[in-house]
């Protein structure tokens, strides 16, 4: 009995961990290597039809400037779809882009 017992403690621990590695917190860094502030930046699961919500939120990313950026969904996914806004006084249209995050673990976003 205590060897069953020990058997299914060990498998929900080993689930759990399994789980838990499975739905870690993407983290990279994201740099603005235009010459115009980046004012909004939205990411989204490959797929998905909706931006999330803005991931500055009031902060904004001057020009040369890099940030270590956290996504935190709860997903287990890599590849994102980006979308980049600039300052109205920019000479930038709005930028998309997909990229697996997971592998790169940093983004430039240029000209």
């Amino acid at each position: 009995m205590r060897t069953m017992l020990s058997a299914a403690g060990f498998l929900a621990a080993a689930i759990l961990t399994t789980t838990a590695a499975q739905a870690e917190d993407l983290v990279f860094t994201l740099t603005n290597g235009t010459n115009s502030v980046l004012t909004r930046f939205y990411t989204s699961p490959v797929g998905v039809d909706d931006w999330e919500e803005d991931v500055f939120g009031k902060d904004v990313l001057g020009p040369g400037e890099s940030v270590q950026l956290t996504i935190a969904d709860g997903r287990t996914v890599c590849e994102y779809d980006m979308r980049f806004e600039f300052d109205e006084d920019s000479n930038l249209d709005t930028t998309e882009d997909s990229q697996n995050l997971c592998e790169l673990g940093s983004y430039t976003i240029h000209e």
